[in-house]
């Protein structure tokens, strides 16, 4: 049994040695000094030594394990102050960290400059459910129920009563239901279309609204208002011109082009060589528009329009596809 006393304590200062994480300590005390482990199997040999050998065996047996103890406690007590040191060790030598900082998405940008603008006009914002009925995005709206807007090619239903609404017009109802004249709004929000993803259309995109309701509205003041936006939004050295059109909601109904501030007028292949760009739609509202609302059209009459965030974006900063909004590419968001 002498020779295992020493075998097992030349075998543990090997091992202890040789640890030197938490994981090495917790194996050691497995094998040295656990229930199962060596020193406690020597004890339990002891019972089969002679009496005459058993008092001075009995002793190297408990020097051993006071030594095993003791030794294990000192090297645990060292890796475990070594590992809070290197844990909590702070260099502040070493240089700091970059952080960057985000910025705001090109269509946000876009819309918050819009809505500056008409604020400044004395427009109020307001916005409305993703998720519209039937009536809202269109009956209201003065749609013939056999309109081709109705179709499964141009909106996505959920059921026949519901779907994703296709403009930002269902808000305008919403607020006229709501509120009396004088009514003077912007609705920004997200719509929807069930349309070929191409380079100059997607299936989600961006409008800002407006309207404006009270007694004597006319189109003149329509126009003020949207040359005096286009002006402050693309430059005071543009040209304007209004165009003929047809919206079901609006009566008479225009749109608005203004000079391509890329060629000045010249012809390049944003226009198509025409010198002008479409930035919105607008028009007088419908009569049967406000009646559906509760409003009598022979007291009151009002304006709307409205505008692509992505159209309008890709007009001002000169961006040939739409698709670059929703990649998320960080090269493109790094720009604006």
């Amino acid at each position: 049994m002498k020779e295992q006393i020493e075998e097992i304590r030349q075998g543990f200062n090997t091992d202890i040695t040789a640890a030197n994480s938490s994981k090495d300590i917790e194996e050691l005390r497995i094998k040295y000094l656990s229930r199962n482990g060596v020193v406690a199997k020597l004890f339990e040999e002891l019972k089969s030594v002679s009496p005459e050998e058993k008092p001075l065996l009995g002793k190297e047996l408990n020097n051993l394990r006071q030594s095993v103890q003791q030794q294990f406690d000192a090297k645990k007590e060292l890796l475990e102050n070594t590992e809070k040191k290197s844990a909590s060790y702070i260099d502040l030598t070493l240089p700091g960290r970059n952080y960057e900082i985000g910025s705001k998405h090109l269509l946000t940008q876009t819309v918050d400059e819009i809505k500056s603008i008409f604020k400044r006009f004395g427009f109020s914002v307001h916005e409305g459910p993703e998720l519209e009925s039937d009536y809202y995005n269109f009956e209201a709206l003065n749609f013939a129920p056999d309109h081709p807007a109705r179709d499964m090619q141009d909106t996505f239903f959920i059921n026949d009563e519901f779907l994703l609404r296709t403009h930002t017009s269902p808000v305008q109802i919403r607020l006229m239901e709501q509120s009396k004249p004088p009514i003077r709004a912007i609705m920004p929000g997200k719509v929807y279309r069930n349309e070929a993803i191409s380079s100059r259309s997607y299936c989600l995109f961006h409008q800002v609204e407006g309207l404006y309701v009270d007694s004597n509205v006319t189109f003149a003041e329509l126009k003020g208002t949207l040359v005096a936006f286009a002006k402050q939004f693309y430059g005071s050295q543009l040209k304007y011109r209004f165009r003929p059109s047809y919206f079901p909601f609006t009566e008479p109904s225009a749109e608005m082009d203004i000079t391509c501030f890329i060629c000045k007028g010249e012809g390049c292949k944003v226009c198509k060589h025409s010198g002008w760009l479409e930035i919105l739609g607008c028009g007088m509202v419908d009569p049967n528009v406000l009646k559906a609302v509760g409003y009598d059209p022979e007291k009151v009459s009002g304006y709307a329009f409205g505008m692509g965030i992505e159209r309008t974006a890709m007009l001002k900063y000169g961006i040939s596809d739409i698709r670059l909004f929703f990649d998320n590419d960080i090269r493109f968001l790094r720009q604006f």
